[in-house]
């Protein structure tokens, strides 16, 4: 198999979900896993594009039938990578992009060979702020949501790059640059141009 397996994580508002679009849209051969969860549909949410919108008895089944490649309940709401989806677009050649959390990034980690991104902000003030702006949140929620993405961080040492978003172009410039990378290593190419290598040394 030539393709591989990517994911991203963050903590909520580090802006992982804008990174993902900006890199899909710069990158050829390359898709994102869409995710099921039980959380409930906002206004600008579409049913798979975003996100497959699922009953948590219907999550609970899947989980049952083993159909998650990962899952995990962030703020009360169960979301899940399902195993087929990434197995048929690894099989067609197509690299593959999860983002999910850090608790689906160690379920990932111990059962597939997998280059694995975090994403951090440059400040918690910072962090504190894009949180503020992009919801109309109280302040409680707010100060739970910053302690659990402080709790989110603490796992960065767990991933092969890191990535601090203080200006977003820069920030897709590396992740894309990582993707590159990990494709131009000597055990990908020799999977995808093993021919060619071969003809060029005798």
């Amino acid at each position: 198999m030539s393709a591989q397996l990517f994911m991203i994580t963050a903590p909520s508002g580090a802006g992982k979900t804008s990174i993902v679009r900006a890199v899909l849209a710069r990158m050829a051969q390359l898709s994102v896993s869409i995710s099921h969860t039980t959380r409930p549909m906002r206004p600008a949410d579409r049913d798979g594009v975003d996100y497959h919108f699922v009953t948590p008895s219907h999550f609970d089944s899947m989980i049952a039938a083993g159909e998650f490649l990962e899952h995990a309940s962030v703020f009360d709401n169960q979301y899940g990578t399902s195993r087929k989806v990434v197995d048929d677009m690894l099989a067609e050649g197509t690299d593959v992009l999860l983002e999910i959390d850090w608790q689906g990034a160690q379920q990932v980690r111990a059962i597939a060979d997998v280059c694995s991104i975090f994403v951090l902000p440059p400040t918690l003030a910072i962090l504190r702020q894009r949180l503020t702006d992009r919801a109309s949140d109280s302040e409680a929620v707010i100060e739970r949501r910053m302690q659990d993405a402080v709790a989110d961080m603490r796992h960065f040492r767990q991933s092969d790059y890191v990535v601090i978003n203080d200006n977003f172009d820069c920030a897709v410039d590396e992740v894309c640059a990582i993707i590159t990378a990990q494709r131009l290593k000597l055990d990908r190419q020799l999977r995808v141009n093993g021919q060619l290598l071969g003809d060029l040394v005798g």
